[in-house]
């Protein structure tokens, strides 16, 4: 709440300058670790946390060392950790720190999910960035750019930043999904080269002879087979995003293929809880309206009987105009609907719940019938689960494999969904 007053109050030159000088000090403090590291970033609105782990992953699995920062976890070699720090990109001293300990173990690549508020802050700056990666660009996070222009302009500032490098240790590369209407946006930037792909356009990495089903996808690049236990269309794009950024790294292709196969998924996305009961639990993040939708066209993949939603939307200023919009998403693809917290922050928790209500209502959810409001967390994730049925699916969304709730003050209560509903399917199937 002080840190939101002092915003109004300084002027946003000043703030800029703050955040600026702030970079600079943490990569002198910290002797610039990132110029001995090839710096892959990671942007975008969605996939990119899944991006972050593909590449990651395959790296590793070719045996060159590599660390990462994500939205859900850390990495650095085989030691792997949540995120538990509520933060996409971690501050600037955070981030330095971190590729210090990088360097310190003898990584070679280091990926970093930069977030557009990251950007906004300039923590990136400071990072020697080798390589960008660029999913999509769908409209978020507008009350806090101002609008979706200015959103996109934020990630620019990312590309654009790409050759201030000090040192070159490999072709400054962006790698663009040209599907997005914005790609020729994020290739006009200066690079060394510039790389696209893609499931409808010519590009240099483009998917063809495209198989989806509920185990898994496969999918063709010229004349080469790529199988992922990854589901969905969306996941055919974050493969090829990890695809191309490792071919370029001259990755062996066979260890790709391996690599992709082998990969189980990120924590909280689109993950499977399993305590032996008759149906399915699943959680995944899909906070926004465009990763709700893609997650609902991957569930059509599957022959559930009846779905059972438990969904929330965030405080904190975060995108208001999705609250009810989310709500229909709901009402229009679930039998059941349970609305409950998620991370209010200083907002008022139940005044979210019946902004996100009011979207269902207004198409064809009934109040105590179909449609619940449920204020505590852990309660909405019970009903859900006395609801459920043999081949019924429970999604619970917003949160993935978060580990904290946020409320009012800054305070943050310990939380994790997955081991929530793994406490309550023990007790339900005993």
């Amino acid at each position: 709440m002080f840190k939101n007053i002092l915003k109004k109050l300084i002027p946003p030159l000043i703030i800029s300058w703050y955040h600026k000088i702030l970079a600079y000090l943490a990569m002198i403090i910290y002797l610039d670790p990132s110029a001995k590291l090839i710096v892959i970033g990671v942007t975008g609105t969605n996939g990119k946390s899944t991006v972050v782990n593909l590449i990651g992953e395959i790296l590793n699995y070719a045996e060159q060392k590599t660390g990462w920062t994500s939205t859900t976890n850390f990495s650095i070699g085989k030691n792997s950790w949540l995120n538990d720090k509520k933060m996409t990109m971690l501050g600037r001293f955070q981030t330095q720190s971190f590729l210090k300990k990088c360097v310190k173990e003898k990584c070679k690549y280091v990926i970093i999910e930069t977030s557009s508020e990251g950007i906004k802050q300039y923590r990136h700056l400071g990072i020697n960035y080798d390589m960008i990666v660029f999913t999509n660009l769908t409209p978020e996070h507008i009350e806090s750019h101002g609008s979706y222009e200015l959103y996109k302009q934020t990630k620019g500032r990312l590309f654009k930043h790409l050759t201030n490098k000090r040192t070159k240790l490999i072709d400054k590369t962006v790698i663009v999904n040209d599907d997005d209407l914005n790609a020729d946006y994020f290739l006009s930037f200066k690079a060394d080269r510039k790389i696209t792909y893609s499931i409808k356009n010519d590009s240099e990495f483009r998917a063809k002879n495209i198989e989806l089903t509920s185990n898994g996808t496969i999918f063709k690049i010229e004349d080469e087979t790529f199988k992922t236990n990854l589901l969905g269309s969306v996941n055919i794009y974050n493969s090829l995003a990890a695809i191309s950024v490792c071919k370029i790294l001259k990755v062996d292709d066979q260890k790709i293929r391996e690599a992709l196969l082998k990969y189980q998924g990120v924590p909280g996305r689109f993950e499977f809880i399993n305590q032996g009961q008759n149906f399915k639990v699943m959680v995944d993040y899909a906070p926004e309206i465009e990763s709700m939708n893609k997650l609902y066209e991957t569930i059509k993949l599957f022959d559930f009987n009846k779905i059972i939603h438990v969904l929330g939307s965030c405080g904190g200023g975060r995108d208001l105009a999705r609250r009810p919009v989310l709500g229909k998403i709901a009402a229009l693809n679930a039998d059941y609907v349970i609305i409950t917290n998620e991370d209010p922050y200083d907002d008022d928790p139940l005044e979210i719940i019946d902004q996100v209500a009011t979207g269902a209502l207004n198409n064809g959810k009934t109040l105590d019938q179909d449609l619940f409001k449920i204020l505590d967390r852990k309660e909405a994730v019970t009903k859900a689960l006395s609801l459920a049925k043999e081949n019924d699916l429970v999604l619970i969304t917003g949160k993935g494999s978060e580990q904290a709730i946020c409320i009012e003050h800054g305070k943050k209560i310990p939380w994790d969904d997955r081991q929530i509903i793994k406490e309550l399917l023990k007790f339900k199937t005993k």
